[in-house]
């Protein structure tokens, strides 16, 4: 059973960070691509981050310069480092993991910036 558990969202000030992990059990991690999507109320699901199984990055542009994804796959887990953040980065913040029609999707964790 493929199980994706998303941690480290919270309430932060602008300006402030946060770390998002993203953590797989049931799947050979190291093969597959990471997404890390967020959507606001009101709004449409918006991809931020991507990272390939061999490390390739690519950020949306309101993501470009602020937020980093990385990955380690001896722990299973995803990162997406965000620093520099807005009120308008206020989402949910959802992990995904793909390869070929194989697709699976974390819970979700809630980011809130605001002072």
């Amino acid at each position: 059973q493929v199980q994706l558990v998303e941690s480290g969202g919270g309430l932060v000030q602008p300006g402030g960070s946060l770390r998002l992990s993203c953590t797989a059990s049931g799947i050979a991690f190291s093969i597959y691509i990471i997404r890390w999507y967020r959507q606001a109320p009101g709004k449409q699901r918006e991809l931020v981050a991507t990272i390939t199984n061999g490390g390739s990055t690519n950020y949306a542009d309101s993501a470009k310069g602020r937020f980093t994804i990385s990955r380690t796959n001896a722990r299973n887990t995803a990162y997406l480092q965000m620093n520099s953040l807005k009120p308008e980065d206020t989402a949910t913040y959802v992990c995904n993991v793909g390869l070929g029609s194989s697709s699976y999707w974390g819970q979700g964790t809630q980011v809130t910036v605001s002072s």
